[in-house]
Protein backbone atom coordinates (compact mmCIF):
# COMPACT_ATOMS: atom_id res chain seq x y z
CA UNK A 1 0.00 0.00 0.00
CA UNK A 2 1.15 3.30 -0.70
CA UNK A 3 1.96 5.86 2.92
CA UNK A 4 2.30 9.29 3.46
CA UNK A 5 6.24 8.53 4.36
CA UNK A 6 7.43 6.52 1.97
CA UNK A 7 5.14 7.93 -1.55
CA UNK A 8 6.01 10.38 -4.06
CA UNK A 9 4.73 11.66 -7.84
CA UNK A 10 6.14 11.55 -10.71
CA UNK A 11 4.30 14.36 -13.27
CA UNK A 12 5.40 13.47 -16.67
CA UNK A 13 5.16 16.03 -19.71
CA UNK A 14 1.42 17.52 -19.47
CA UNK A 15 2.88 20.07 -21.57
CA UNK A 16 0.70 22.39 -23.90
CA UNK A 17 1.02 21.69 -27.78
CA UNK A 18 0.87 17.58 -26.85
CA UNK A 19 -1.72 18.06 -24.10
CA UNK A 20 -4.19 19.68 -26.08
CA UNK A 21 -4.43 16.71 -27.93
CA UNK A 22 -5.09 13.93 -25.88
CA UNK A 23 -8.08 11.71 -25.38
CA UNK A 24 -10.81 13.26 -23.12
CA UNK A 25 -8.46 15.74 -21.95
CA UNK A 26 -10.91 18.28 -19.82
CA UNK A 27 -11.27 15.26 -17.41
CA UNK A 28 -7.65 14.78 -17.41
CA UNK A 29 -7.04 18.44 -16.52
CA UNK A 30 -8.94 18.13 -13.29
CA UNK A 31 -7.86 14.56 -12.00
CA UNK A 32 -4.68 16.47 -12.79
CA UNK A 33 -4.82 19.74 -10.42
CA UNK A 34 -6.88 17.40 -7.95
CA UNK A 35 -3.84 15.19 -7.51
CA UNK A 36 -1.16 17.78 -7.46
CA UNK A 37 -3.18 19.84 -5.06
CA UNK A 38 -4.03 16.44 -3.01
CA UNK A 39 0.08 16.18 -3.18
CA UNK A 40 0.54 19.18 -2.16
CA UNK A 41 -1.99 19.31 1.40
CA UNK A 42 -0.67 15.75 2.64
CA UNK A 43 2.85 16.98 1.55
CA UNK A 44 3.90 13.80 -0.90
CA UNK A 45 6.79 15.07 -2.75
CA UNK A 46 6.67 15.30 -6.39
CA UNK A 47 9.43 15.19 -9.26
CA UNK A 48 7.97 16.99 -12.27
CA UNK A 49 9.22 16.65 -15.95
CA UNK A 50 9.13 17.99 -19.04
CA UNK A 51 9.53 16.42 -22.41
CA UNK A 52 11.56 18.61 -25.19
CA UNK A 53 9.95 22.21 -23.65
CA UNK A 54 11.65 24.10 -26.22
CA UNK A 55 9.63 22.61 -28.52
CA UNK A 56 6.17 21.34 -27.09
CA UNK A 57 6.38 24.46 -24.36
CA UNK A 58 5.62 24.45 -20.93
CA UNK A 59 3.09 22.30 -18.76
CA UNK A 60 -0.76 23.53 -18.78
CA UNK A 61 -1.21 26.18 -16.45
CA UNK A 62 -3.88 23.81 -14.19
CA UNK A 63 -1.27 21.70 -13.24
CA UNK A 64 1.50 24.40 -13.51
CA UNK A 65 0.56 26.95 -11.12
CA UNK A 66 0.02 24.19 -8.45
CA UNK A 67 4.06 23.38 -8.75
CA UNK A 68 5.24 26.57 -8.33
CA UNK A 69 8.04 25.91 -5.77
CA UNK A 70 9.18 23.26 -8.04
CA UNK A 71 11.36 23.59 -11.02
CA UNK A 72 10.70 21.11 -13.92
CA UNK A 73 13.24 19.04 -15.06
CA UNK A 74 13.56 18.60 -18.81
CA UNK A 75 14.01 15.32 -20.64
CA UNK A 76 14.86 14.01 -24.49
CA UNK A 77 14.48 10.92 -23.14
CA UNK A 78 10.77 8.75 -23.12
CA UNK A 79 11.61 7.01 -19.86
CA UNK A 80 12.55 9.16 -16.93
CA UNK A 81 14.67 7.03 -15.72
CA UNK A 82 16.95 7.89 -18.80
CA UNK A 83 17.62 11.02 -17.09
CA UNK A 84 20.21 11.52 -14.55
CA UNK A 85 18.70 14.70 -12.57
CA UNK A 86 15.43 12.60 -12.30
CA UNK A 87 17.93 9.93 -11.07
CA UNK A 88 19.47 12.34 -8.65
CA UNK A 89 16.33 13.63 -7.57
CA UNK A 90 14.57 10.50 -7.25
CA UNK A 91 17.61 9.16 -4.93
CA UNK A 92 17.82 12.76 -3.00
CA UNK A 93 13.98 12.13 -2.21
CA UNK A 94 14.39 8.26 -0.81
CA UNK A 95 10.94 6.68 -1.11
CA UNK A 96 10.55 3.45 -2.49
CA UNK A 97 6.59 3.80 -3.29
CA UNK A 98 5.99 6.19 -7.16
CA UNK A 99 3.07 7.05 -8.29
CA UNK A 100 2.71 7.90 -12.12
CA UNK A 101 0.69 10.65 -13.82
CA UNK A 102 0.65 12.42 -17.17
CA UNK A 103 1.00 11.95 -20.74
CA UNK A 104 1.28 9.93 -23.25
CA UNK A 105 0.32 7.02 -21.32
CA UNK A 106 1.52 4.24 -23.62
CA UNK A 107 4.73 6.03 -24.42
CA UNK A 108 6.54 8.10 -21.59
CA UNK A 109 4.45 7.20 -18.94
CA UNK A 110 4.87 2.86 -19.67
CA UNK A 111 8.55 3.69 -20.06
CA UNK A 112 8.81 5.29 -17.15
CA UNK A 113 6.55 2.82 -14.73
CA UNK A 114 8.68 -0.22 -16.55
CA UNK A 115 11.81 1.33 -15.65
CA UNK A 116 11.04 1.82 -12.30
CA UNK A 117 9.50 -1.62 -11.44
CA UNK A 118 12.79 -2.92 -13.10
CA UNK A 119 14.32 -1.12 -10.60
CA UNK A 120 12.70 -2.08 -7.39
CA UNK A 121 10.29 0.75 -6.74
CA UNK A 122 6.77 -0.42 -6.02
CA UNK A 123 4.89 1.98 -8.62
CA UNK A 124 1.71 2.69 -9.54
CA UNK A 125 -0.56 4.41 -12.29
CA UNK A 126 -2.91 6.88 -11.06
CA UNK A 127 -5.40 5.85 -14.69
CA UNK A 128 -7.54 8.96 -14.29
CA UNK A 129 -4.27 11.00 -14.69
CA UNK A 130 -3.26 9.51 -17.74
CA UNK A 131 -4.29 9.84 -21.30
CA UNK A 132 -2.57 9.50 -24.74
CA UNK A 133 -3.71 10.77 -28.17
CA UNK A 134 -6.51 7.87 -28.46
CA UNK A 135 -8.20 5.99 -25.81
CA UNK A 136 -6.85 2.98 -27.28
CA UNK A 137 -3.00 4.01 -27.21
CA UNK A 138 -4.19 4.91 -23.16
CA UNK A 139 -5.57 1.17 -22.78
CA UNK A 140 -2.54 -0.62 -24.32
CA UNK A 141 -0.34 1.55 -21.83
CA UNK A 142 -2.57 0.51 -18.68
CA UNK A 143 -2.36 -2.81 -19.58
CA UNK A 144 1.45 -3.54 -20.17
CA UNK A 145 1.91 -1.06 -17.26
CA UNK A 146 -0.37 -3.81 -15.50
CA UNK A 147 1.44 -6.71 -17.40
CA UNK A 148 4.53 -5.46 -16.05
CA UNK A 149 4.05 -5.08 -12.49
CA UNK A 150 2.72 -1.45 -11.85
CA UNK A 151 0.13 -0.91 -9.81
CA UNK A 152 -3.80 0.50 -11.85
CA UNK A 153 -5.21 2.89 -9.41
CA UNK A 154 -6.99 6.76 -9.56
CA UNK A 155 -7.49 9.47 -7.99
CA UNK A 156 -9.98 8.97 -5.20
CA UNK A 157 -8.65 5.20 -4.46
CA UNK A 158 -4.92 6.65 -4.32
CA UNK A 159 -5.89 9.71 -1.40
CA UNK A 160 -7.95 7.17 0.30
CA UNK A 161 -5.20 4.81 0.40
CA UNK A 162 -2.85 7.68 1.64
CA UNK A 163 -5.02 8.89 4.55
CA UNK A 164 -6.03 5.34 5.50
CA UNK A 165 -8.40 7.04 8.03
CA UNK A 166 -11.18 10.05 7.97
CA UNK A 167 -8.61 11.27 10.93
CA UNK A 168 -6.01 11.61 8.82
CA UNK A 169 -4.92 15.62 8.53
CA UNK A 170 -6.11 17.14 5.62
CA UNK A 171 -9.05 14.62 5.19
CA UNK A 172 -11.65 17.38 4.87
CA UNK A 173 -10.03 18.98 2.30
CA UNK A 174 -9.40 16.13 0.51
CA UNK A 175 -12.63 15.00 0.15
CA UNK A 176 -13.55 18.75 -0.84
CA UNK A 177 -11.12 18.41 -4.05
CA UNK A 178 -12.30 14.90 -5.31
CA UNK A 179 -16.07 15.93 -5.20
Amino acid sequence: MFTLDNTLLVMIDVQGKLAGLMYDREKLYKNLETIVKAMNKLKIPIIWMEQVPEKLGPTIDQVACNLSDIEPIPKHTFSCCDNDRFQKKLKKIKRKNILVAGIETHICVFQTGYDLINSGYEVGVISDCVSSRTQSNKTIGLERMKMSGVIITSVEMTLFELMKSTKAEGFRDITRLIK
